[in-house]
């Protein structure tokens, strides 16, 4: 499989988004990375400044699974990982501001099951 490449980041976000197609998928990534920065805060807090490792650690270890698990694809972060991070925090901004539906929106406006044969995990079936 190649790698795709966007001229743009605007132009990414739409892929981004399909690749977060499913709910669970979306609220996976919000649990893990709240739940990663408020370990980070209070470690920083309390002067364990190694408590912020927290942050990437349950944030993509709590999103990394639920792409394979839930999505059935590879995350976007293995070959786009500066945008992945902003559609990340652009995506858990929408949510958080009451904006799941409009994410599944843009998700169907990507090119019908292209972001996920695109990016499913090897010895994979077909997208769950």
């Amino acid at each position: 499989m190649s790698e795709r490449t966007f001229p743009s980041y605007e132009e990414f976000w739409p892929y981004y988004v399909a690749m977060h197609s499913r709910a669970a998928t979306r609220w996976a990534h919000l649990a893990g990375t709240l739940t990663g920065l408020a370990v980070g805060v209070y470690g920083l807090a309390r002067g364990r400044p190694r408590y912020a490792a927290a942050l990437p650690l349950i944030g993509y270890g709590t999103a990394w699974p639920a792409h394979v698990l839930i999505e059935g694809n590879n995350p976007a972060t293995f070959g786009h990982p500066l945008w992945s991070l902003r559609g990340d925090a652009q995506m858990i901004g929408m949510m958080l501001a009451g904006r799941d539906r409009e994410l599944s929106r843009i998700a169907r406006t990507w090119p019908a099951g292209r972001a996920r044969e695109e990016h499913r995990p090897a010895g994979r079936g077909a997208a769950a």
